[in-house]
């Protein structure tokens, strides 16, 4: 006779990342497993004692794995309220186990949404159904479910077992919030990325946002403030990589949002400079050293403290001059390691370097907060053709430089 585990858990994950040994510990804590598909068998190959979930239910997964956990089996397991006796007496009239742990995440939908190749086929096969009915189900009975979509939430969990038998309600409100969370941004990015490839005019807009760092402040210092990450395939300047310096504030931030937009309209070697979001300096040259010298000359007192941006690599030589005054930030496509060992002298700048891909112009759209409120447009990618340039000013002269540049057609906005 098979005696049965005093509580049980349902495990159907995508991310894999530490699901063997979190189902070790549940193991060990007399916890039977529940799993499906390729979470099956992984725990079955790394021999951890699993039950199939068509054993559970009493029905094959069917429609290519399209419907497996859509079953009262399963969403009574979960959805019982144990301190509820209508509840328990139906449960026991069906033959309904409760489920006390839902370890879920979700079809990988954003990986495939990356692949600008995907077909539609491909990004509709990777919509998960049966997951979010899992984890919106365990979140909502969280006084009975833990539910755990984060892998990196599996440690503080098994630690509260372990130390009392139980997780708390204030950790099962946590890890609900975190589940209705992840919900929400997976439907987001679904819709966003489904209008977009279909080209359907906007109507209600969900822009799904993960949060990437608190900030140490707001724009004054009793303000709090936040770094979200829009979920979206394309790279941007926040996936900046930190090669350096303290902490970007809420302020640098903007300024450097600001630089970052103005530099990327050059295709020529060019520099900006901003304090304040407003451009005290922009320059192009033959080098990205000239555009430097150009821009600083521009207004050398407003640039101290301010946000550089070049569109060229930053030499040995650039971080000499570079180095001559105070900065906030540098940003820019790559440093050398000369230049490396230069700018790091300076404890608290700031060195970002931007990916490649990040570098394009992106036909994004722009949002400003109001109360109440946000006004959206396009970002203006519009340019203006030297054919259509007229000199207002007295003097007439054009440099040979911009010369060649508009007879090459290389420059065709400032």
């Amino acid at each position: 006779m098979t005696v049965q585990k005093a509580k049980r858990a349902l495990i159907s994950v995508s991310d894999k990342n530490g699901v063997v040994e979190f189902a070790k510990e549940l193991i060990h804590l007399d916890f039977e497993i529940i799993s499906t598909g390729g979470t099956y068998k992984t725990l079955k190959e790394s021999g951890i004692g699993v039950t199939y979930i068509s054993e559970v239910t009493g029905f094959p997964e069917i429609l290519d794995g399209r419907v497996k956990t859509l079953h009262p089996m399963i969403h009574g397991g979960i959805l019982g309220c144990r301190d509820n006796l209508d509840h328990k007496s139906e449960m026991t009239q069906e033959g309904i186990r409760p489920i006390d742990l839902v370890a879920v995440n979700l079809y990988p939908f954003q990986k495939v949404a990356a692949n600008e190749n995907s077909s539609w086929e491909e990004l509709i096969e990777n919509i998960d159904i049966g997951g979010p009915a899992m984890i919106r189900s365990a979140a909502k009975n969280h006084n009975d479910v833990i539910i755990a979509v984060d892998p990196a939430d599996y440690p503080l969990i098994i630690s509260q077992l372990k130390d009392s038998a139980e997780v708390s309600l204030q950790m099962r409100i946590k890890l609900a919030i975190k589940a209705y969370t992840h919900t929400a941004e997976y439907d987001s990015f679904i819709q966003e990325t489904l209008r977009k490839r279909s080209n359907q005019e906007e109507q209600i807009s969900f822009v799904p946002c993960i949060e990437k760092s608190v900030l140490r402040y707001g724009e004054n210092p009793g303000q709090t403030a936040t770094l979200y990450k829009k979920m979206t395939s394309q790279k941007s300047l926040v996936d900046a990589e930190q090669l350096h310096g303290k902490e970007l504030s809420y302020n640098n931030w903007l300024d450097t949002d600001s630089a970052f937009r103005l530099i990327q309209e050059f295709e020529v070697p060019a520099a900006v400079i901003i304090k304040h979001t407003n451009p005290c300096g922009v320059a192009i040259g033959l080098t990205v050293y000239e555009a430097f010298q150009k821009a600083y000359e521009a207004d050398s007192v407003s640039a101290f403290g301010g946000i550089l941006a070049v569109n060229q690599t930053v030499d040995k030589d650039l971080a000499t001059e570079i180095n001559k005054t105070f900065w906030e930030v540098v940003v820019a496509p790559e440093f050398s390691e000369e230049a490396l060992q230069i700018l790091k002298e300076k404890k608290n700048l700031r060195l970002l370097k931007v990916t490649e891909e990040a570098w394009k112009m992106q036909a994004e759209k722009e949002w400003k907060s109001i109360q109440g409120g946000w006004l959206v447009q396009d970002r203006d990618l519009q340019e203006a053709p030297a054919s259509t340039w007229k000199v207002v000013s007295k003097a007439r002269r054009i440099h040979p430089y911009f010369q060649i540049m508009i007879l090459r057609g290389k420059w065709s906005s400032m």
